[in-house]
């Protein structure tokens, strides 16, 4: 039987759409969810379901950036082909990508069971939310917000996609979250730091769902309730892209900062109370 049904799958594909790019933590909503429904967080199975239904998200990611990503891998081919060009911006930003995805993988191979096993508690999720929170304030008041995305070097991109490895290790400290609040500290303007956020995830999250599959499919989750999922979070996840482009062109992040807050202490007291298990 799956350790997971199709109800919940929905429920969870509904929770990793909203959450995915938004920077409060799909993860740590995920293991919250889960841990209300009475679902193991740390089963093999649901931490593959997790990674598997976070390709829905990424799919949503690629429809909503179709031309963007199309004319980026168009000028790294060209540039592949022609060295004449290789001095476009677009040809430069494919490889960027690339290089900065290598530390993520790096450390999920490496860490992969510490990451599977005690960094998975819920304990651990609170905390990051309420530390990440921090995070993202500090950042937002420090960022001087005057680099757009044409201003995006080699540096920014290493520097931003480095820090995913920080959600990474502590659920809860979002990936989003991460990445945006290192853009914001490189004084990228709120917008640019939320889309290279997304182009930066790309890589990332859909290798971890590829890589987990094997472990979804063959350790107790069905296929009905991972293509429930997965078609759930991808038709959210567009929704909550198009959302956060236009807010975060006029808003700051503290209505997320005070959301993560609330979330990481209420954590705290139904994990206290013995109301959810860790």
């Amino acid at each position: 039987m799956s350790v997971i049904n199709v109800g919940q799958a929905v429920v969870l594909g509904i929770v990793e759409g909203v959450t995915e790019f938004l920077p409060v933590s799909s993860t740590g909503h995920l293991k919250i969810t889960e841990g209300l429904m009475g679902i193991p967080v740390d089963d093999d199975a649901v931490v593959g379901f997790s990674a598997v239904i976070q390709v829905g998200a990424i799919a949503a990611v690629l429809v909503y950036f179709f031309k963007d990503i199309v004319r980026i891998v168009s000028a790294w081919g060209r540039g592949l082909r022609d060295k004449n060009e290789r001095h476009s911006h677009d040809y430069k930003f494919a490889w960027w990508v690339i290089y900065a995805t290598i530390p993520i993988v790096a450390v999920g191979l490496g860490a992969k069971k510490l990451i599977e096993g005690p960094l998975a508690s819920l304990w651990v999720v609170a905390g990051s939310l309420i530390v990440g929170s921090g995070v993202m304030w500090a950042a937002d008041q420090m960022g001087r917000h005057k680099r757009g995305e044409d201003d995006v070097s080699f540096k920014d991109a290493m520097l931003v996609g480095s820090s995913q490895i920080l959600a990474l290790l502590f659920p809860g400290f979002s990936r989003s979250g991460a990445t945006m609040s290192t853009g914001l500290i490189l004084d990228l303007d709120r917008v640019a730091a939320t889309r290279l956020s997304f182009f930066l995830g790309i890589p990332a999250l859909t290798g971890a769902g590829i890589y987990e599959l094997k472990d979804a499919l063959g350790t107790g989750v069905g296929a009905a309730p991972l293509i429930a999922g997965t078609l759930v979070s991808f038709v959210v996840a567009y929704a909550s892209i198009a959302w956060l482009l236009k807010f975060v062109a006029k808003h700051s992040f503290n209505a997320f900062v005070i959301y993560r807050i609330v979330i990481g202490v209420l954590l705290f007291g139904l994990l206290g109370a013995g109301v959810i298990d860790s």
